[in-house]
């Protein structure tokens, strides 16, 4: 099945049963990617004297507990209550689900510290299209291992803090990148790109969310295409994310 959109004035076919999901699948223990040193997740099956929610084990059906902390454990998506005093939700936040979405490669440079950042003068390079609402970074170099990476403790690559000003003056509400944090990950709690992409606490901006710990592979090239930003309905500051992209197909005028 095909959908037709306009985006910028220019039409596009989208062929919805050919999605590209950029999320990292969340397994129980450590076969996933670990920031700040959080736990892995944990899945294991409910049990109340003499049922347990485990086929295998001898119960009737499947049924697990989940204990996990979107934050560390893999792909998320997080709102304004992230870095806010007040309690703020991903759930009230998130209200529309469909964006145009540029995907771009970075490699970070090396600054004076001697930390590994993706600059503004970087994306500037790499857009294309102007103006898009969301933005998918695919840090370089690109490999398989970031979907069971462990971060914590070893100073991954983040964002110039400019750049996150940039993207938010220029419209941009959705951010997606595959590092753990737009932030350094020791920074004495400054999280400088946190509150510069959000406004925070000036013009605070509720309506637009930070994803971390994507995945693009190299079979996803670089440019415009549809983003569906899938969450649960949960009511904190994150929730572990399905983005899922959809190729556009121009069409002729």
């Amino acid at each position: 099945m095909k959908l037709f959109i306009e985006l910028a004035q220019k039409k596009y076919a989208i062929e919805v049963s050919q999605p590209l999901d950029i999320s990292i699948p969340m397994h129980s223990g450590t076969s996933n990617p670990n920031a700040f040193g959080i736990q892995p997740p944990l899945f294991e099956p409910y049990k109340a004297g003499g049922f347990i929610g485990s086929v295998a084990m001898g119960g009737s059906v499947n049924c697990e507990n989940l204990f996990l902390n979107a934050h560390g454990n893999g792909t998320h998506t997080e709102c304004i209550g992230h870095i806010s005093k007040e309690r703020i939700s991903i759930n009230s936040c998130l209200k529309q689900f469909i964006f145009s979405c540029e995907v771009i490669s970075a490699a970070p440079e090396q600054i004076s510290n001697g930390d590994f950042v993706i600059t503004l003068k970087k994306v500037q390079e790499k857009l294309v299209h102007h103006l898009p609402e969301a933005i998918a970074i695919r840090s370089l170099p690109n490999n398989e291992s970031k979907k069971q990476a462990i971060y914590s403790g070893y100073n991954p690559p983040y964002l110039e803090a400019e750049l996150c000003s940039w993207l938010r003056a220029n419209g941009v509400k959705h951010l997606l990148i595959d590092m753990p944090s737009v932030d350094k990950e020791e920074d004495g709690g400054a999280l400088a790109s946190h509150h510069a992409f959000w406004d925070y606490p000036l013009a605070k901006r509720y309506d637009a969310t930070i994803t971390e710990m994507i995945f693009l592979p190299d079979s996803i090239s670089d440019g415009l295409y549809l983003l569906n930003l899938q969450i649960a309905s949960l009511e904190t500051d994150a929730s572990p994310s399905k983005p899922v992209l959809y190729k556009l197909q121009p069409l002729e005028a």
